[in-house]
């Protein structure tokens, strides 16, 4: 038996584990030589060591858990002590051991005997648990400091979704935490507007069929935000049990939106006026045209207009108040407008104006009811009244029309008629479709 022993002791010490054993009424402790080499000191070297590990090899930071761990199996509070803790060598350094004990002997009253145990060197094992520890910590730093939500998403075989990691950014991005979709992503589908999920899903699906790129452009309704604009970009790649896990971005683009909005705005509205440029109104009466094709008839209203000797107003007063006289204009011609007309600005003291679904009288109508309110509205330039006035030619358009042209042609050449006149002037352009 005891060779028996002697063989279990050589073997456990061939993995760098000492046994200990204490007697827990003396204090006693025997322990195999590998206690001692753990802690630098030769075989023959005085050494006093003990299972509780006193104070003499204990980091002083350590004993409280120490204690505590042995007490609590003494106290049969626990059913083994076991605690990690540092031990000081032979040179004075600290080494990280992980110790294990029993009682393995208690009398009648329950009262412990003696507890066996072992303590193992895990310093290497630390310090890589360390080091791993501060490259997770390293990296979760970096990602928080990404503007945008770093993630992995996952979607399992069976169609089920959710988030194994997101950055401290998911709650600018949607209002919730990490923990709430670590095991299901329903919180942020709950977030994505309704007008945009279809699209949202599809492109997921697309990409978790060809493992494409999953990119997306989306809003998300946030409680206290409202409305945000997002962008989402990630990799996708399949696991070997059919789930496909993406890595990837999603940043807040609102801003961008609203600068992208604000640049189509100047594309398409006139600086000076706020009313659509030539480019805008064209494509408008082109929608227009497509509209009334498709639904089999119609007609709407175009108008040419011209401010009377424009040229003499610059000359006589300056370009400012020339541009004064335009705005005045401009904001009558605005306010005449009903909800479903539009109005430009071609260039110039030129501007055109469509009114939906309108006749050749209606037209005529809107123009004297335009020549009557700017007659009344003359530009003041120092209290002296700057009067102006207009010359209209109206045509119409309808769905069977080439195109925008045909009606504008029409609209122009009577404008020039009416100029030709004597200017502030109403001019019905001749053709078939004013018969």
């Amino acid at each position: 038996m005891e060779e028996l022993s002697d063989v279990i002791v050589l073997a456990v010490e061939c993995g760098e584990t000492a046994i200990w054993s204490q007697n827990l009424l003396t204090g006693e402790t025997r322990y195999s030589r590998a206690l001692k080499a753990l802690l630098g000191y030769d075989e023959g070297e005085p050494a006093r060591l003990a299972a509780d590990n006193s104070s003499l090899h204990a980091h002083p930071d350590d004993l409280a858990a120490i204690h505590e761990a042995f007490q609590s199996c003494v106290e049969n509070k626990a059913e083994k002590y076991e605690v990690e803790h540092r031990f000081r060598s032979k040179d004075g350094t600290y080494r990280w051991v992980l110790s294990r004990g029993k009682v393995v002997g208690r009398d009648e009253t329950g009262r412990p005997l003696r507890m066996v145990g072992t303590t193992t060197e895990i310093t290497a094992v630390r310090s890589l648990v360390e080091e791993l520890q501060k490259t997770v910590d390293r990296i979760k730093s970096l990602t928080n400091e990404i503007p945008g939500l770093v993630f992995q998403f996952e979607q399992t075989p069976d169609g089920s979704t959710h988030f194994p990691y997101a950055n401290g950014w998911i709650q600018e991005i949607y209002e919730i935490s990490p923990e709430q979709v670590r095991h299901t992503s329903a919180p942020v589908l709950h977030r994505i507007h309704q007008d945009d999920l279809e699209r949202y899903e599809a492109a997921l699906a697309l990409s978790r069929r060809d493992l494409v790129p999953w990119r997306v452009e989306y809003r998300a309704v946030l409680p206290s935000r409202g409305v945000r604009w997002h962008w989402l970009d990630a990799k996708p790649t399949r696991g070997c049990d059919g789930s496909t896990i993406w890595h990837g971005l999603i940043t807040d683009i609102t801003e961008q939106k609203r600068v992208e909005e604000q640049l189509n705005e100047l594309a398409r509205i006139d600086y000076l006026t706020q009313l659509p440029n030539r480019r805008y109104f064209r494509e408008q009466m082109e929608i227009e045209l497509y509209r009334m094709r498709r639904s089999g008839g119609g007609t709407d209203a175009v108008l040419m207009i011209d401010i009377d000797e424009f040229k003499s107003i610059n000359d006589s007063y300056g370009h400012i108040v020339g541009d004064v006289v335009i705005q005045s204009f401009a904001t009558s011609l605005r306010q005449q407008l009903r909800k479903n007309d539009i109005a430009g600005r071609l260039g110039g003291e030129e501007f055109a104006v469509m009114l939906s679904s309108a006749k050749l009288p209606d037209a005529a109508t809107f123009a004297r009811r335009l020549q009557k309110r700017i007659s009344g509205r003359p530009v003041l330039l120092d209290g002296e009244p700057i009067y102006f006035t207009i010359s209209v030619g109206i045509a119409v358009m309808s769905d069977d029309d080439e195109d925008i042209d045909f009606s504008l042609s029409d609209a122009d050449r009577a404008l020039y008629q009416a100029k030709y006149l004597g200017r502030n002037r109403i001019e019905i352009a001749v053709s078939k479709k004013s018969l």
